[in-house]
């Protein structure tokens, strides 16, 4: 059948103007923050209710058409990828907020619904939705659900999964299933609900989601601690996780904060600069919490863990210091980061690290290394940048040599090749190092089950 025969049949179960075939909707549509590969959807569906998506999907399915699911498109793994004549169906104007429950804390929306729309919403009512990343602004609810999206708040809020009371969805078959219906306990046999979750749209669409919401922090607070190795992190993490409820631990690198700072003409936050960086976010909801707080910065430093450090003192100063590191990924993107988004359990943070550094100085010496990352639940962003004058094709082909001496280590460490951004594209020929032959082998019996047809997102997670 001709692609125009197919462009008539989608007008008629789309409303006006949410069918796009113009070059410009199909580039920008048809891809992610990768860039791994040149856009080449059929078309971009813009559908409005879960009924129309259920239609797109069955329409898929008579006529074998593959169909690409799109949120924000801010992943990095090539997962919202479209460069073989799929149609995407794009939740943009799903984006509403359809209800919300003052006595269990809950909101209900559909899954094109900005992150930060859900933030602010939260706010208005006197609560807090807590899953937070750089990317909010911009990241729909739904893409969150199907990467069960972390961030900066996962040591004290968990993963967007925690969240997720639930789901309507439409399956690969062209089925509506209504998972959990926002229900708190419910004991009756598999939660299906947990499997869209991450599933990164390989078994079918995210239309609609309950979120549970919870208290607003009284007064969050960030410490910013400069320490002179890798040795200090699982110490000082320690220390404080003792003494305060932390919402942040992150940590960077002084190659980072340079870059951060030469870029956005930023003062360095610390008298005394160090090789290594961590901030940490609390709510200090009290003056015994503070003192807490300053007395483990004063061990701190009387131990030789920290070399320097400043607190926050206001709302706006909270705002100032979290910039040296959500500013990290944004400054360095013109140099085309090769990233690796991975974790460990946290105690061998440091380990992992250590290797990884002595893998790239022996191998490729004349690459940089950005590291920055959620050290307290064990996620870190490795990010290589090439030499200036390093062709991009020649430098990705380094980098893929390399990936296999990485992963092992993870392999050997009981970790995670992508702890936050999926699997996608990128991420696929490598996911036998976390997942053991006889796993895999199971989740392709899921997508079968869901996607007997293989037309959701194929390509992606597994073959």
């Amino acid at each position: 059948m001709s692609s125009d025969t197919y462009i008539n049949q989608l007008r008629t179960i789309l409303d006006d103007d949410c069918l796009l075939t113009d070059q410009t909707s199909l580039d920008h549509y048809g891809k992610d923050w990768t860039n791994i590969k040149q856009p080449a959807p059929m078309a971009i569906a813009l559908p409005k209710t879960t009924e129309q998506v259920q239609k797109l999907v069955l329409w898929g399915n008579e006529n074998q058409v593959a169909i690409v699911p799109s949120g924000g498109r801010t992943g990095l793994s090539g997962g919202a990828v479209a460069a073989n004549g799929e149609l995407v169906v794009a939740l943009d104007k799903m984006n509403k907020i359809l209800g919300f429950n003052a006595g269990s804390q809950q909101i209900h929306c559909q899954a094109g619904t900005i992150t930060q729309q859900i933030q602010q919403y939260a706010d208005e009512q006197g609560l807090y939705y807590p899953v937070d990343f750089a990317s909010s602004g911009s990241s729909q609810i739904g893409g969150n659900i199907a990467t069960n999206a972390g961030g900066i708040k996962v040591i004290r809020y968990g993963m967007t999964r925690d969240w997720v009371q639930g789901l309507t969805v439409v399956t690969g078959k062209g089925d509506i299933l209504e998972l959990n219906k926002g229900l708190i306990k419910n004991a009756t046999g598999y939660d299906l609900r947990h499997l869209f979750i991450g599933s990164e749209g390989t078994l079918g669409i995210i239309t609609e989601a309950a979120l549970k919401l919870t208290r607003k922090p009284a007064n969050l607070t960030v410490l910013l601690l400069a320490i002179p190795n890798l040795d200090s992190l699982m110490p000082i993490l320690q220390q404080f996780q003792k003494a305060l409820d932390l919402t942040a631990f992150e940590f960077f690198s002084d190659e980072a904060l340079e870059k951060v700072m030469a870029h956005h003409s930023l003062p360095c936050p610390v008298e005394q600069r160090a090789p290594y960086y961590c901030l940490l976010e609390f709510d200090a909801s009290s003056e015994d919490i503070l003192n807490d707080a300053l007395s483990e910065f004063e061990n701190g430093l009387n131990d030789e863990l920290i070399l320097d450090g400043v607190m926050s003192q206001s709302q706006q100063q909270v705002e100032e210091l979290w910039k040296y590191r959500e500013f990290i990924s944004e400054t360095i993107s013109g140099r085309k980061p090769y990233k690796n988004d991975v974790s460990v359990t946290p105690e061998k943070i440091t380990d992992f690290l250590t290797a990884v550094n002595d893998i790239v100085a022996k191998d490729y010496p004349d690459f940089e290394v950005i590291w920055f990352g959620h050290i307290g639940d064990g996620n870190l962003h490795l990010n290589i940048l090439a030499p200036e004058d390093m062709p991009y094709e020649e430098f990705t082909r380094a980098c893929e040599q390399v990936n296999p001496k990485i992963f092992g280590l993870l392999q050997e460490m009981g970790g995670s090749i992508s702890a936050e951004h999926g699997v996608g594209l990128l991420k696929k020929p490598y996911l036998n190092y976390s997942r053991s032959e006889t796993e895999i082998g199971y989740l392709k019996a899921i997508k079968q089950s869901f996607d007997p047809n293989g037309i959701m997102n194929p390509g992606k997670v597994i073959d």
